[in-house]
């Protein structure tokens, strides 16, 4: 079926990115595995390309449009070079709506020309070692000291947490913390008592930095303050669902890309004397997937128009993001599968898919997370 979300301008877009991808990324890629980092000149380029700061006011470097199907373009293609390093997509939809809705005047200034241009990369740190999807079982603290606040505590599994300049920090701003008590805190790189730990060694996006971050006396400005005082949680709830919908889209353009890929792969690969494609079986795992994927497509499609439009609510991007990456999840399990024994290993695309997607489910809310917000809208 015909996608039809998006325009001229879009599709245009798209190209620019493929390009980007072609020149930027993919010759590199396989060194940034090994290295367990990206190259910071990639940010850079990327800044010079216009992929970063999307929606941010064209004053300070930016895209000047919020219209998310431009990170949607952004996800798929991503998703389809396998490139899941370059956290673009972090960036952009994920801390760029605290800075671009949040921020003061001042703030804006100081911290989004950087944010465009690639020189200045973020990070937004909730997870703790105690504390995962659960935002109330936060420890990290900061205290009020006057000009400045102290902060004490630790964050861990955190997207660019060794690249990052800037870090949004969630912290308990009261004693209580919880839902009236968390505020979001700037930590820029350099601050005394900011330290880093080692870079995680995960299954998966090997090229991706994820780091632990530990703070000792911190001393936060006054003016780092983002949003209002003890006000996290309701920015937070405000923003997951851009972030759920950014995952759902590289969830079902992964599923996508794995089922081209693997339809090619049994059509040339031959076993008792003929194509895998010949055989029933094979021919039916096909038709299930292709036939689950156009349906989610639909679905998330529809969500995309609706978060463009400003009318995506918390239920429905949960939805998506569910159904979406628990969907990757049981079509590259089904298309290694079909591959047999060259699918384990890791030249074949969608060996990387495997162990790179596995994470979809877990990251931004897991799957059981968003179970449980549908059900309460649900049921109350």
């Amino acid at each position: 079926m015909k996608r039809q979300i998006f325009s001229a301008e879009h599709d245009a877009f798209r190209e620019t990115v493929r390009t980007f991808l072609t020149k930027e990324v993919s010759p590199h890629y396989e060194q940034w595995e090994k290295d367990g980092i990206v190259s910071r000149d990639a940010w850079r380029a990327a800044g010079k390309q216009g992929l970063l700061g999307l929606a941010v006011e064209e004053e300070y470097g930016g895209g000047g449009t919020a219209d998310f199907r431009f990170s949607a373009v952004l996800a798929e293609e991503f998703t389809r070079a396998g490139a899941a390093g370059l956290a673009l997509g972090l960036h952009n939809d994920i801390v760029g709506p605290y800075l671009t809705q949040l921020a003061t005047d001042e703030q804006k200034r100081r911290w989004l020309p950087g944010f465009c241009s690639g020189e200045t990369i973020t990070a937004i740190a909730m997870t703790e070692p105690g504390a995962g999807s659960d935002l109330q079982g936060i420890r990290t603290a900061a205290e009020d000291r006057g000009d400045h606040w102290l902060m004490n505590g630790s964050k861990t599994f955190i997207s660019n947490g060794i690249l990052a300049d800037l870090v949004i920090v969630v912290a308990k701003t009261t004693p209580e913390g919880g839902a009236h008590g968390l505020s979001l805190l700037v930590v820029e790189r350099g601050m005394e008592g900011f330290a880093r730990g080692r870079n995680l060694d995960k299954i998966g996006q090997k090229a991706q930095d994820t780091a632990e971050l530990f703070f000792h006396d911190v001393r936060v400005p006054k003016e780092n303050l983002l949003g209002e005082p003890n006000g996290a949680f309701v920015h937070l709830m405000t923003n997951l669902a851009q972030e759920r919908m950014a995952i759902a889209v590289a969830g079902i353009a992964a599923a996508e890309h794995l089922l081209e890929i693997t339809t090619r792969y049994v059509k040339e690969r031959e076993a008792f004397g003929r194509p895998l494609a010949k055989l029933q079986h094979v021919r039916f795992e096909i038709a299930e997937m292709a036939t689950e994927c156009a349906v989610t497509r639909s679905f998330v499609d529809r969500c995309i128009v609706d978060h463009a439009a400003g009318e995506l609510d918390a239920t429905h991007a949960s939805m998506a993001k569910w159904w979406a990456t628990e969907l990757q999840k049981r079509v590259a399990d089904r298309c290694l599968q079909l591959h047999g024994g060259y699918g384990y290993m890791t030249e074949y695309p969608v060996a990387r898919a495997f162990t790179d997607g596995r994470i979809q489910t877990i990251y931004g809310g897991t799957t059981e997370i968003m179970k449980e917000i549908i059900g309460r809208s649900l049921l109350g």
